[in-house]
């Protein structure tokens, strides 16, 4: 499947779906990290040993989630540059996107990436929009112009509406921020939340499925690039008893330079993999709140013809919704990058997935 990437595309879609208002003013009082697992049922009967396997732990974020509020979550700091971005907002009067927390990237207002609008493919109802941070500023006393490090933000925007608190909100969102202007993976970070409560099914199966649209930044190498992606998730409500098992899949990646020029796929030289994106399968997969986490990761085929791993990561997500209706969520993915000997790449993305997509 092509996607075509639309320079500034459809302000009023975007518009439409936004607020104004911060991530951070959504959340709960208390922003303290806390894992937030369900850590499920013991058995110290029979088989000797330490209980159910820990489930993967959610990024820091609202301290006690409950499934009847709202959920914010943002990347945890880390010694590779993530982390910094917490408090983002967008403001559909003028269709620009605040960010706070990182040096160099203007005055924290981001337009619309004239180049490369929108990740969304057509038809998908969930918005990709993408902005840029300035290129230039002018010394507040000389004028003279300092330029600024290539920022760029992906703003993901459910087609759903809750009212919270008196006021209409989409149900789920979520923010990335990443720069190629460092020589490693650079400083940035991502955000995602879900509005309003979840109804959590007990019994029976769910499948979401939509879009998935990221940013690539690599270390000893500068430069950024973008991925699209189409993404299902699979929940079984059934079991595993600790903590529901969740499948997924990311496939047809397609991976484009800055300017929106299509990378090739492939085997070549300068050639990214055709490796879809699988999750691991085990208990300790969700949370009573309606949040998922663990681990996934992609493989390819040495040349003895041998599956070998490609690339590695953690997901994270949050479904919302009466009846379980949506979830969203973030991938991080990190590989040695084929083309170039010594760079690594570290893709992020998001998405927002339906089990019944609005019309």
């Amino acid at each position: 499947m092509i996607r075509k990437l639309c320079a500034v595309a459809l302000v009023a879609v975007v518009s439409g779906c936004g607020d104004g208002q911060p991530f951070s003013d959504l959340q709960t009082t208390d922003t303290t990290t806390d894992p937030a697992t369900d850590p499920g049922t013991t058995d110290t009967t029979g088989i000797g040993g330490d209980g159910t396997p820990t489930a993967t732990a959610q990024p820091p974020g609202t301290a006690a989630p409950t499934p009847d509020a709202s959920i914010f979550r943002y990347e945890e700091s880390n010694d590779l540059g993530g982390g910094f971005v917490q408090d983002v907002s967008y403001n559909a009067t003028d269709d620009t996107f605040s960010v706070d927390n990182l040096a160099f990237d203007g005055f924290n207002t981001y337009t619309r990436d004239g180049l490369v609008g929108t990740l969304s493919s057509p038809g998908n109802p969930t918005v990709y929009a993408v902005y840029e941070g300035a290129q230039t500023v002018a010394d507040s006393l000389t004028g003279n112009p300092i330029d600024q490090f290539d920022y760029r933000a992906i703003y993901g925007v459910s087609a759903n509406t809750t009212v919270v608190n008196g006021v209409t909100l989409p149900r789920s969102r979520f923010a990335i921020v990443r720069t190629g202007s460092y020589v490693d993976y650079g400083f940035g970070g991502f955000v995602y939340e879900r509005n309003g409560s979840v109804v959590m099914p007990s019994t029976g199966q769910a499948i979401y499925m939509g879009d998935y649209a990221g940013i690539r930044v690599f270390q000893n190498a500068s430069g950024i690039e973008y991925v699209t992606a189409e993404m299902e998730i699979a929940i079984d409500f059934n079991d595993f008893n600790a903590g529901d098992a969740v499948r997924g899949r990311i496939s047809n990646r397609e991976f484009f330079e800055e300017d929106g020029t299509a990378i090739g796929i492939g085997t070549g030289a300068n050639q990214l993999p055709d490796a879809p994106v699988t999750f691991a399968v085990g208990p300790n997969s969700t949370t009573v709140n309606g949040e998922i986490a663990g681990e996934l990761a992609s493989y390819t085929l040495d040349d003895a013809g041998a599956e070998t791993i490609y690339e590695t990561g953690t997901y994270y997500g949050i479904i919302g919704g009466p009846n379980a209706d949506e979830v969203v969520g973030i991938v991080v993915l990190e590989s040695a990058d084929p083309r170039t000997d010594g760079v690594n790449a570290q893709e992020t993305g998001g998405f927002v997935l339906y089990r019944d997509p609005p019309t």
